[in-house]
């Protein structure tokens, strides 16, 4: 891609020379100064060339926002400078009060367009050059969830038919911690991008990249929520207070840790299972592992098997604020 603007900006500027130099030939009196039209030419290549880098991370959406923004400036200023306001007067008062409405019309209508060009997508509803049904439904994807990593494990199993929407500045908020000086960080954003590639690898999932923005990152939650809203998606977070400001404003929510702690297996008194102990419990002699669903077990008289795999009866189960603690003792260890 760089190779081929490199190339055309290349031709553009001497196609910029040649006219300079080809214009003398038009005008005879600009005959004896060819070679300073020439170099005119090059001057106004160099200027385009240069407003081109300045324009780099001007999107296609932002062009469609801004046309619709003269179109609609426009107009309003046609419709009201036709209008019996303007039909009495001096010629060149009118004149100059069309001219004025033209301009400031046009600049709010512009303003007014790039300030909103995420709802561009409603004025002119589905115009994102994807081949795809709108009728299929959409999850807007929250970067926690690329970060937490389970996604990628659902969309695998199937459990998620719907197309994830992932937000540019979702994109952008991954990278910068990615790229953090923090280490801890730093594995957390590289983990979020290994899930995204992982993702794109589904032949099976139907992922859209949204070019959407914030100015603040403050603004990220509300965007996401706004984004949701306006597209009549789903959000998928594990952050709770994001699910819960998105239930204020009426957007259905999916979290994996609802998910995760409505899959886990009911446990009742009596009921044989089989854990790995990791590590000493509190109480004398009491060793801890962890079922398959996060649950912890703490096993009665069972120190000395850390290490192993033990089969336990289950005497007790206590309620906890992260899910259920199972209390059991020792039956037999492998």
């Amino acid at each position: 891609m760089n190779k081929t603007m490199f190339v055309i900006r290349s031709v553009f500027f001497v196609l910029c020379g040649a006219a300079g130099w080809l214009v003398c030939y038009a005008i005879e009196e600009w005959d004896a100064h060819r070679l300073l039209a020439t170099v005119i030419g090059l001057l106004l290549g160099t200027l385009v060339i240069l407003v081109d880098f300045l324009l780099k991370g001007f999107s296609l959406r932002g062009l469609s926002a801004i046309t619709f923004g003269l179109g609609m400036g426009t107009l309003i200023a046609y419709l009201i400078g036709t209008s019996p306001l303007f039909r009495f007067g001096e010629p060149q008062i009118i004149y100059l009060s069309q001219l004025a409405l033209f301009i400031v019309c046009t600049y709010l209508g512009t303003v007014i367009a790039l300030r909103g060009k995420d709802e561009f997508n409603l004025v002119i509803p589905y115009v994102r050059f994807v081949p795809h049904d709108v009728d299929v439904p959409l999850v807007v994807v929250d970067t926690s969830v690329l970060i937490d990593g389970r996604i990628a494990r659902v969309c695998d199993a199937g459990f998620l038919s719907a197309a994830l929407i992932i937000p540019r500045f979702v994109l952008n908020e991954l990278q910068s911690v990615a790229d953090s000086a923090d280490l801890h960080k730093q594995a957390r954003g590289r983990r979020g991008l290994d899930v995204l590639n992982e993702l794109r690898r589904n032949k099976r999932l139907d992922i859209r990249i949204v070019e959407s923005e914030v100015a603040k990152r403050e603004d990220i939650e509300a965007k996401l929520v706004f984004l949701a809203l306006s597209m009549r998606a789903k959000l998928l977070t594990t952050d709770y207070n994001l699910a819960k400001m998105a239930e204020f404003q009426g957007v259905p929510w999916l979290n994996l840790n609802e998910l995760a702690r409505s899959l886990r297996t009911e446990l009742m008194l009596g009921e044989t299972v089989e854990v790995e102990l990791l590590k000493p419990g509190k109480d004398e002699g009491q060793a801890v592992g962890f079922l398959e669903d996060g649950t912890m077990v703490v096993v009665n008289l069972a120190r000395a098997y850390i290490g192993r795999r033990v089969s336990a009866e289950i005497v007790s189960i206590l309620p906890t604020a992260g899910g259920k603690m199972v209390f059991a003792k020792l039956l037999s260890a492998s």
